[in-house]
C-alpha cells in the first residue's frame, strides 16, 4: 500500500529519493576532500576506506529499508495505537517493519553500492573462493547486525518514553563511525565495538582479512571470519529484548 501511494506521484518519489541519494553522498564528499590533503587516513587509501564507506551504508542502507519504520515505535507507544497491533493475528514486529514502507530509502542504498563498487574496481582484490564467501559473509551479517540493533533499540520504546536518540546513536552513528578506519580511534573505543555492541562484525574484521591490514588490537585471525556468528547472536538478543518488551507494555488507555 505504501509503495503504491509513494510511485502515485512519480516525480515528487525521484526527487525526494535523489534527494537522499544526495544527502548520503555527503559524507563520502567529505572524505574525498580529507584526502585532497592527505594520501592516506590511518594508514588506509582512499579506495580502502571507500570499501569500508560502501559496506557500512549499504548494510545500513538495507537493514533501514527492511526494519527502519521501527523508529516510529514510540509515536504508536505514546498515542496507544499498539494497542490495535498487538490484537492482530500477524506479529507485532512484522506489522510496525512494513508501516509506512518508505521505498525512498533505496537512496542509501543505491549511492552506497555505487561507491562499493567503485572501491573494488579500484582495489583489483586477487578473489578466491574463501574472500567471495567473507564478502557475501560481510554484506549479509552486517545487515543482520544493523537490523538487530533497529530491532533491539526500538523495544526500549516499551519501556522509555522515547528512545529514538539512542536507537540512532547505535545505528546510524555506528554506520558514520564504521565508515572510517579503526586505526584512527583510540583502541578503547575500537574494543567496545567487539565486545560490546558489536558494530566491528560489519566490515571492520572482515575488511582485514579481505584488505590484507593489520589488526589494531591484536585479535586472534578468527575474528575476522566470526561476523555470521556475531549476527546470530544479535539476532537472537534483539528477539529476546523485543519479546521482553512486549510483554512489559501496558496500554495507555487512548
Amino acid at each position: 500500500m505504501w509503495i503504491r501511494a509513494a510511485l502515485a506521484y512519480p516525480a515528487s518519489f525521484w526527487m525526494t529519493m535523489l534527494g537522499n541519494l544526495g544527502a548520503s553522498g555527503m559524507d563520502f564528499v567529505i572524505i574525498i576532500v580529507m584526502f585532497l590533503h592527505t594520501h592516506a587516513l590511518g594508514g588506509w587509501s582512499l579506495p580502502q576506506v571507500a570499501f569500508l564507506y560502501g559496506t557500512s551504508g549499504l548494510t545500513l542502507g538495507l537493514a533501514d529499508l527492511f526494519v527502519g519504520s521501527l523508529d516510529q515505535l514510540g509515536v504508536r507507544v505514546r498515542e496507544g495505537s499498539v494497542d490495535t497491533i498487538l490484537v492482530r493475528p500477524v506479529p507485532a514486529l512484522a506489522q510496525l517493519a512494513g508501516d509506512r514502507f518508505a521505498l525512498r530509502r533505496i537512496g542509501r542504498v543505491a549511492q552506497s553500492g555505487a561507491v562499493l563498487v567503485w572501491s573494488l574496481v579500484q582495489l583489483d582484490l586477487a578473489w578466491t573462493p574463501l574472500k567471495a564467501l567473507v564478502f557475501v559473509s560481510l554484506l549479509l551479517s552486517g545487515t543482520l547486525i544493523f537490523g538487530s540493533v533497529f530491532v533491539g533499540g526500538s523495544a526500549f520504546h516499551f519501556f522509555m518514553a522515547d528512545a529514538a536518540e539512542v536507537q540512532n546513536s547505535f545505528t546510524y552513528g555506528g554506520a558514520t563511525m564504521l565508515q572510517y578506519p579503526p586505526t584512527i580511534y583510540a583502541r578503547d573505543i575500537v574494543r567496545g565495538t567487539v565486545f560490546g555492541v558489536p558494530l566491528a562484525f560489519v566490515n571492520w574484521l572482515p575488511a582485514l582479512y579481505l584488505l590484507g591490514r593489520n589488526d589494531p588490537l591484536g585479535l586472534p585471525s578468527w575474528f575476522r571470519f566470526a561476523s555470521p556468528v556475531a549476527a546470530l547472536l544479535c539476532v537472537a538478543a534483539a528477539g529476546l529484548l523485543w519479546r521482553t518488551g512486549v510483554r512489559s507494555y501496558r496500554s495507555t488507555g487512548s
